[in-house]
């Protein structure tokens, strides 16, 4: 394993958002997917919002090293075709496109698609679940998924699926966070670990990323590799993100509303002061399909 340290420094200012409720964790099968597209298809001013927030993200220079380096580890030679799975506005179809791939890119949420088709009239962008993909079996030389598995109560489901649509010797590029080592500065350490912890526990699979290793070992991939690189936001661009972890924390009854309102509270004069600092390890993994 290689450890690649990055920083994001994010100055972007940035509306906070009250403390909202957040619910339960996903449930396998049809269920499972309904919840999750409604996650996913936020309506009106709320697409808005979260494309906004992406697209600072992904304009960061570290994030832009970090998509690069994920093209480089699919090895795609001209014309391969690969496919972006949980690709939102489209972004990384854009660019493997003008590296020369015949890219396509599949996400759940129709808003996110209908934005990324909007952006890139000639794009190929469907819409389409993971583990139901819409393509032959072998057909694909590359499949890339980012901060995505984490989504999946069955993370091995959709890396079958990945398998199936992958012709022998296609790689496989997965990218994603690990939800119980975000690490944040605060006066008040043991009251973030269990804001950090309980809201992890809400996500469907939340050491997804750090099982990379030995979900793709257990799929049948081959020449696996795992990177870990660790993003870094000292601005108030976060901040929302962070109503909502303390908010999530509150809901789920591991912190009490005044815990969670003054927690906030310093995470917000820390940003005003330029003192935040969120830091978030991303596992970047690839495999060879035999």
């Amino acid at each position: 394993m290689s450890n690649d340290t990055v920083t994001d420094r994010a100055d972007h200012a940035d509306r906070v958002e009250p403390l909202e409720p957040v619910g339960q964790a996903d449930r396998a099968g049809s269920e499972e997917r309904e919840e999750r597209k409604e996650r996913e298809e936020p309506e009106g001013d709320t697409v808005t919002e979260l494309v906004r927030l992406l697209d600072a993200l992904d304009a960061l220079p570290d994030s832009i090293r970090l998509r690069a380096r994920s093209y480089d580890l699919l090895h795609l030679t001209p014309g391969a075709p690969v496919v972006d799975v949980g690709c939102g506005t489209g972004l990384a179809v854009a660019e493997l496109t003008r590296r020369g791939a015949r890219a396509t890119g599949v996400d759940l949420s129709e808003p996110m698609v209908a934005e990324g088709r909007r952006r890139e009239p000639g794009a190929d962008l469907r819409v389409g679940d993971a583990r139901e993909l819409p393509f032959q079996d072998g057909e694909l030389a590359g499949y890339r998924a980012e901060k995505l598995y984490h989504e999946f109560g069955d993370p091995a489901g959709a890396l079958s699926e990945a398998r199936r649509v992958l012709a022998a010797d296609g790689r496989v590029v997965l990218i994603g966070q690990d939800w119980d080592t975000f690490v944040i500065d605060s006066d008040t350490p043991a009251l973030t670990r269990t804001i950090v912890h309980a809201r992890a526990d809400l996500i469907p699979a939340p050491r997804a990323a750090r099982a990379y290793r030995a979900l793709l070992l257990d799929a049948g991939f081959d020449d696996v590799t795992v990177e870990v690189h660790t993003g870094v936001l000292t601005g108030p661009l976060m901040l929302p993100m962070l109503a909502r972890t303390a908010g999530a924390a509150r809901d789920a009854g591991a912190v009490t509303a005044d815990d969670a309102g003054t927690w906030m509270a310093e995470q917000t004069e820390r940003a005003r002061t330029g003192r935040l600092l969120l830091a978030v390890p991303l596992f970047v993994a690839a495999a060879r399909r035999p």
